[in-house]
């Protein structure tokens, strides 16, 4: 599927999950052509682009995967000019330390912050070739103020942020922004596997009393994309109902 007469395309990583279908589904409305990363899911990758068909196509993507990683981006590029990337990918990992095998601790980090290097690493060539671009990596709240039995996750989340703003640094006079969101609770898949009592007090910290939407994260997603928000860089913007106040 070529990308019709879009020139600007989208890299959405983990784009099969809520956040990151929705976030394809608010970028395809801004007019941009989305490359659609996905690593297990190809039956939730197709039924999206058909959703969104003319205006995306699936991307084979596994962001702990080097070469997985090239030939996305290489293979986006190819549909016009990648000029957003969105670093959506995420595993949790979840349990407490002294039960947290290394393995599964380099795991997380492996998806959640070297795949956000990774595929950042990648795109930023041709960002640079064209001097604009847009970088977001999807954070969470966890890094911003921790969470038992979520070491891994939230020194993954944490480190994307340190990431977010050092790269923001690097190439802010290259035309090329970098900044992140810090969602809340958002029911998805990932969220899915925690026990009502966790995903209930999760809602009560809120102040808002509710999850958030990933509808809301991927606006908040969008805007970041949009031309209105080249003097935005290096932020990290908390999308959480309040729950990081």
């Amino acid at each position: 599927m070529s990308a019709t007469a879009r020139s600007s395309v989208a890299l959405v990583t983990g784009a099969t999950g809520a956040i990151g279908a929705a976030t394809c589904r608010a970028l395809v409305a801004a007019g941009h052509h989305v490359a659609v990363g996905y690593r297990t899911d190809a039956d939730t990758a197709a039924a999206l682009v058909a959703e969104l068909a003319p205006h995306a196509t699936m991307v084979p993507l596994d962001v702990t995967d080097e070469t997985s990683v090239t030939d996305a981006v290489t293979a986006a590029d190819a549909l016009g000019t990648v000029d957003v990337v969105v670093n959506n990918a995420g595993a949790t990992g979840d349990d407490l330390l002294l039960r947290l095998e290394p393995e599964r601790f380099d795991a997380t980090i492996a998806t959640n912050l070297r795949g956000a290097y990774l595929v950042s690493r990648a795109a930023l060539r041709p960002m640079l070739r064209t001097r604009h671009g847009r970088i977001i990596n999807v954070s969470s709240i966890v890094a911003l103020r921790g969470n038992a039995g979520q070491v891994a996750y939230g020194a993954a989340k944490a480190g994307l942020l340190g990431m977010t703003r050092s790269l923001a640094r690097e190439v802010a006079r290259k035309g090329v922004t970098v900044n992140a969101v810090a969602p809340g609770f958002v029911l998805s898949a990932m969220t899915s596997a925690l026990s009502d009592e966790r995903r209930a007090a999760l809602v009560d910290a809120a102040p808002i009393g509710r999850a958030v939407l990933a509808e809301e994260v991927a606006h908040t997603i969008a805007h970041l994309a949009s031309p209105d928000a080249g003097a935005i860089t290096g932020a990290v913007i908390p999308v959480d109902g309040g729950a990081g106040i």
